[in-house]
């Protein structure tokens, strides 16, 4: 397959593309990582399926979505609430105050690593900075951070948020992936005060000001490298803000990069060759800027619906938004356990997203349905972990998957059009990989045994007694 000259389709399989979802194409022009060490760290990466996400910021306190609302484009997600202010400027300058008044004094990152844990999800991804330029950990680029005397939660024993965080998932065995936004809509460099800003791009044209763009390519360079030698191990450099790009990279095919009109490469050569200095090995995922820094790609609310031959990751939120909206709607555990079936059927990873509030945790609502995963997860693991595709990847109710060895191949099935699992009355029957010769059968999670026939390429299983909880997985050991 010519990845250089095809887009992959994709399929929205969630209910719903959220108001705050930048849906794209999966990067076509990908480019296969030569450093063994990036290797290495990819193939563990791809292993680990199951990640959790997390949006945080002081826009938790408003319950709104994350930075958009400062960008003025009229869009869905990025429309603003006039008790916020009567005002465009006087919207901005309130949410900026929002710095004043941040005190998520709940904040236990070791209680989200525990629960995350439990769930299987086995590496996070936090945003350090998103696109208004709000700091979660201490730079010294910036005093719109977390750590400045300005934010209330500074004089806490664990105000630098970043560290705390990444320290707690360090701990349990998790690999680190910092999100960071390479635009900034606070800093002079990039949303300059002498035009008013027109969008979500550079206000200001950067071929004309090049000393000020130089000056904000430093400060970008600055603070991913203060995040990547000032922080302990991180195994992932998850860049967003994908119209900070050379032009010369724009595909006039995607609506959201013809609205790129000037030049704004950022030297990502510069950025990623520091990063690998100071973190050899580690993943950089330039976001929708196909070549040597987007090791992986990221479908975003979305999932392909085919295999990739790629290494991928969908990024979808447990609730209807990336960032904290009071009374959100959750996903059921079944819905997110389906898409977990789904997504590593297809040879992905799954970041989940859980969006901490202003308090400093999660709903219990989140905690509920990571303990609902972590019951699935402790009977199913061993079909998840450490799995790749294999054909026929899913039919009808059933999905596939294969140990890395090929000794054992995993077949689910799921009921998505239910609100419950229910197993199906005719018993189970699903085909056989080509080419695959099936010496046992058993029912992950149960020790009954299983009676079944063979015929035509397909297993057939009746008189199931055990009732499986989301999804049924049954493992079958090749011959």
């Amino acid at each position: 397959m010519n990845l250089k000259n095809l887009f992959f389709s994709i399929l929205f399989s969630t209910s719903a593309i959220t108001v705050n979802a930048q849906a794209h194409n999966v990067s076509a022009g990908y480019e296969k990582p030569t450093d063994p060490q990036v290797l290495k760290n990819l193939e563990e990466w791809q292993d680990m399926k199951f990640g959790l996400f997390m949006h945080w910021g002081t826009y938790s306190q408003w319950g709104i979505v994350e930075s958009w609302s400062l960008c003025p484009e009229d869009e869905d997600w990025t429309q603003r609430k006039p008790e916020h202010g009567a005002t465009y400027y006087e919207y901005v300058q309130n949410y900026k105050n929002l710095q004043k008044t941040f005190n998520p004094t709940q904040f236990d990152p070791s209680k989200w690593a525990k629960a995350a844990k439990a769930a299987g999800m086995k590496y996070v991804v936090f945003t350090t900075k998103h696109h208004d330029g709000f700091a979660m950990f201490d730079t010294k680029e910036s005093d719109y951070k977390i750590t400045s005397p300005n934010t209330p939660f500074s004089i806490h024993p664990k105000a630098n948020i970043t560290k705390e965080i990444f320290n707690a998932f360090r701990s349990d065995n998790f690999k680190i992936g910092a999100y960071f936004s390479k635009p900034d809509w606070n800093t002079e460099y990039y949303w300059w005060s002498y035009f008013p800003p027109k969008d979500r791009n550079v206000n200001y044209d950067p071929t004309k000001y090049p000393d000020r763009w130089q000056k904000y390519k430093d400060y970008t360079f600055n603070q991913i490298n203060e995040l990547t030698s000032e922080y302990g191990k991180v195994d992932i450099l998850w860049l967003d803000g994908g119209w900070v790009r050379p032009f010369s990279t724009i595909d006039p095919s995607v609506e959201w990069q013809r609205t790129i009109k000037v030049e704004q490469d950022i030297d990502m050569d510069r950025i990623g060759t520091m990063a690998r200095s100071n973190q050899p090995g580690i993943i950089v995922v330039d976001r929708t800027v196909p070549g040597k820094w987007e090791n992986y790609v990221t479908p975003e609310q979305s999932v392909p619906d085919h295999t990739l031959d790629i290494p991928w990751e969908s990024c979808i939120t447990m609730g209807n938004s990336f960032s904290y909206v009071p009374n959100d709607n959750y996903k059921s555990s079944k819905k997110i356990i389906e898409t977990l079936i789904k997504i590593i059927s297809r040879g992905g990873n799954y970041l989940l997203n859980i969006a901490p509030g202003p308090n400093g945790d999660f709903d219990q609502v989140a905690y509920d349905r990571l303990k609902d995963i972590s019951s699935w997860m402790d009977k199913n693991e061993s079909a998840v972990f450490a799995s790749r595709a294999i054909a026929p990847y899913h039919e009808e109710d059933y999905y596939y998957t294969k140990s890395k060895d090929s000794k054992l191949i995993h077949v689910f099935h799921t009921t998505e059009s239910k609100n419950s699992y229910l197993k199906p009355k005719s018993g189970y029957n699903f085909s056989i990989p080509d080419g695959i010769s099936i010496k046992t059968i058993k029912l992950l999670g149960s020790n009954e045994k299983i009676k079944w026939t063979q015929k035509d390429g397909k297993i057939f299983i009746k008189d199931l007694n055990a009732s499986p909880d989301y999804a049924a997985v049954f493992q079958l050991t090749v011959k």
